[in-house]
């Protein structure tokens, strides 16, 4: 070899060389990068997808008639209908706009009231009284009176309404109502119901009992149509005491206190999900689910997402206590102490904000997530 190719050699050796380091300062820095701002992730995630684009929502609290206060304390409740919203305290429902500016005011005389939302109208009940109204923000749309208490309504979102009551020779009742108000089904049941909801066309629904089997509780649940006599199906009991069911294309997904799982359409458990640590809130929308648990002596804060029916779940790991999930639009949010984030079911984390003060849950509107606080309600704008 000459002189000249060896040095020729020699140059495109070190210009490899140059190029290698630059590389690896890049490829440094750019991992300095992400660790240094970590923060913005909120936890560490386990077993998640590839990750796009992140919208960093300022969290400025709106202004203007922001904060709404409430009179009671934290024992108030709020609902979306649209961008506005409702609140139901221990003597007044309100209805206001997204400015925050009061709507509609009326007073009630329930002494334990509940509220549940669905399109534009409120159902609202007391747990253990004897009637429910119909309201949305301009009236009463009408009321039902019963001779027993009611246990627990619910409100599909076409405004088909199910109350279920005490009997005096059955367990209890279900009777449902059309959204004009007329009872379209009627059924006595000899099991305990502790929840329902209504398919998406609101022809039937998928009810939950408890039982005691083995000297545990164990949930059960069955599918019916309000056109039918008997169960489409009936499932074998799910080893916890079941809080909430969701009705999901024919299937359900039941909510537990100490653990979570899926019900095929022929009534055959096809997942089961055992928390490691406390429950802190779950949801669900169309075949996707979520829950929040926090694990206080090991500080482990988990977010489980279900993709679908009889997935296995993927976990957030979070470093910090959560306090609220919701599933909307394919869409999980999760609140904690200092933070609101959101991902979807591919595991990417889509938008973030900083909340800078203490709540203990939100709900989601189509553009901005109401904040609830000790005595008041703030909002802010969320991009996702």
């Amino acid at each position: 070899m000459s002189d000249y190719d060896s040095n020729v050699s020699k140059k495109k050796k070190k210009r490899k060389q140059r190029i290698r380091l630059i590389i690896f300062f890049l490829i440094a820095a750019i991992v300095a990068a992400l660790y240094f701002s970590r923060s913005i992730w909120l936890g560490k995630l386990k077993g998640m997808g590839k990750q796009h684009s992140v919208i960093i929502n300022d969290g400025v609290l709106a202004q203007g008639n922001y904060p709404i206060e409430v009179s009671g304390g934290n024992d108030f409740q709020i609902q979306c209908i649209n961008d506005d919203f409702a609140v139901l305290t221990d003597a007044y429902l309100f209805f206001y706009d997204k400015k925050g500016e009061l709507i509609r005011k009326k007073q009630h005389g329930y002494i334990n009231p509940v509220m549940r939302c669905a399109g534009e109208q409120i159902l609202v009940y007391e747990h253990g009284g004897d009637d429910f109204c119909v309201e949305n923000t301009e009236e009463t749309l009408y009321t039902k009176n019963f001779g027993t208490n009611i246990m627990f309504a619910r409100m599909s979102s076409e405004g088909y309404i199910a109350a279920i009551t005490t009997s005096r020779n059955y367990d209890c009742e279900i009777f449902i109502y059309d959204p004009k108000g007329n009872m379209i089904y009627e059924r006595k049941c000899f099991e305990h119901v502790n929840d329902l909801h209504f398919n998406e066309e609101s022809s039937g629904c998928t009810i939950s009992f408890i039982n005691a089997e083995n000297g545990s509780i164990t949930t059960s649940a069955e599918e019916i149509s309000f056109s039918e006599n008997g169960e489409i199906w009936k499932s074998a009991g799910l080893d916890t005491l079941g809080l909430d069911i969701y009705s999901q294309n024919g299937s359900a997904f039941v909510l537990g206190l100490d653990a979570c799982g899926y019900i095929e359409n022929n009534g055959e458990i096809v997942s089961f999900y055992r928390y490691d640590g406390e429950l802190a809130g779950g949801s669900s929308d169309g075949e996707k689910s979520a829950v929040i648990i926090n694990n206080y002596p090991r500080r482990k804060y988990t977010l489980a997402v279900f993709s679908g029916i009889g997935k296995q779940p993927i976990e957030f790991e979070f470093e910090q206590p959560l306090v609220d999930v919701a599933v909307k639009d394919d869409i999980i949010y999760v609140m904690s102490k200092e933070m609101i984030v959101a991902y979807d079911f591919t595991g990417a984390l889509k938008a973030t904000a900083e909340i800078s003060d203490s709540y203990s849950g939100f709900v989601r509107s189509n553009e901005y997530i109401y904040l609830k606080g000790f005595n008041k309600i703030d909002r802010i704008n969320y991009d996702c």
